[in-house]
């Protein structure tokens, strides 16, 4: 597809198409739909909250479903279940589309979208580990807003992948090129900035969107989310990449912890080991 115009042509565009899920999401709720009496809200949400795309759409309905002047806003996957109910979740989402249908002429736009996919988990399970660390009373908002930080993009991956194509081309041929510079060259917009723009467009809780905008790093729990994105991002492909020393500084001025004893402990915390960079 072309580029969209400006951002509020792509906040457009985006509030009319479906977002579609991981293959194993929608295959998941299938097993829970066959079995729904059985069905509780914590298992609900083990499977929504493991897929961001799932994620940022059922919290969009949720909101969506909330009454002018209604001031309970659920900030979680499981209180928005506790809230709306299992039966509920079920009427509102039937058979799921998936990114695997939608991309399966695309291979390599799958494949730029599942290293995204595990860069968000990795980025949320940093977060956790940043906020518990802090002893940070929002640290589950903050486990999500790490985890939704790059839904933008992956939106691109799914509705855009040519495009989306283009920018990791351009970014492999010349790695000293900033994403944003990129972005706006490719997309005509930031990807921040849509991502903001969406959330506000969904109604998502007050306290994520405030969390996930980075504009705002001053504030402890959104450097909390801006240093974990950045660190998944980082250590990717491995521990050496040259920007890592920065992270280092920034993390401990963060937890308050010396920079020499920061990377014991994020190599503890690390959901799994990078894999190495091919050369």
């Amino acid at each position: 597809m072309e580029p969209q115009h400006d951002l509020a042509a792509w906040v457009r565009y985006f509030s009319e198409v479906e977002i579609p899920v991981l293959a194993e999401t929608a295959n998941a709720l299938e097993e829970l739909r066959a079995k729904e009496d059985d069905v509780d809200a914590g298992m609900l949400a083990a499977v929504i909250d493991s897929d961001p795309l799932m994620t940022i759409k059922f919290m969009a309905h949720v909101a969506g479903k909330r009454r002018p002047g209604d001031d309970t806003e659920t900030e979680t996957v499981i209180s928005s279940l506790v809230m709306t109910g299992v039966a509920p979740f079920f009427r509102n989402f039937g058979v799921q589309p998936t990114v695997e249908e939608r991309l399966q002429d695309q291979p390599q736009a799958l494949e730029g979208l599942r290293e995204l996919l595990q860069r968000a988990r990795n980025a949320a399970h940093f977060a956790m580990a940043f906020a518990v660390h802090r002893g940070d009373t929002d640290a589950a908002v903050i486990h999500q807003a790490a985890f939704l930080h790059d839904f933008a993009e992956m939106l691109m991956w799914c509705h855009a992948p040519t495009l989306a194509l283009d920018i990791r081309s351009k970014q492999q041929a010349n790695s000293t090129l900033r994403s944003a510079s990129l972005q706006r060259f490719v997309y005509h917009i930031e990807l921040d900035d849509l991502r903001q723009a969406l959330m506000k467009l969904w109604h998502l809780p007050e306290l994520l969107v405030r969390i996930s905008d980075g504009k705002h790093a001053d504030h402890p729990s959104v450097r909390n989310v801006v240093l974990a994105v950045r660190l998944a991002r980082h250590t990717a492909h491995g521990w050496d990449n040259p920007a890592l020393p920065d992270d280092i500084n920034d993390i401990a001025i963060l937890l308050n912890a010396a920079p020499r004893v920061v990377p014991a402990f994020l190599r503890k915390v690390a959901l799994e080991p990078p894999t190495p960079a091919t050369s």
